[in-house]
């Protein structure tokens, strides 16, 4: 079984979409990291207030399907959709 990285970045256009990680992001993480399957689950800061680094890593593509789905219905997924997202999977 292999497991699924996901790494990239969150670029915020603006000070306002930085506010609105920064509001949702602490819930997002703790419902994240308590998830079947989840072995790490990191958004931090970068030097740069608009973007926001993002590593993921879980057991395998199944964990990481059920992640995107109750990502996709959440508070953070609502909140955070107009946000740009530069990511890269590996293990899928």
């Amino acid at each position: 079984m292999k497991s699924v990285r996901l790494t990239g970045q969150l670029l915020c256009d603006d000070l306002g979409e930085s506010a609105i990680v920064v509001q949702y992001l602490p819930v997002h993480v703790g419902l994240t990291r308590a998830e079947n399957g989840c072995l790490s689950f990191n958004v931090t800061p970068t030097h740069d207030p608009l973007v926001w680094q993002v590593d993921e890593h879980f057991r395998d593509v199944v964990s990481f399907r059920a992640h995107q789905q109750r990502v996709s219905s959440s508070e953070w997924g609502r909140e955070t959709s107009g946000i740009e997202r530069r990511y890269t999977i590996t293990g899928i």
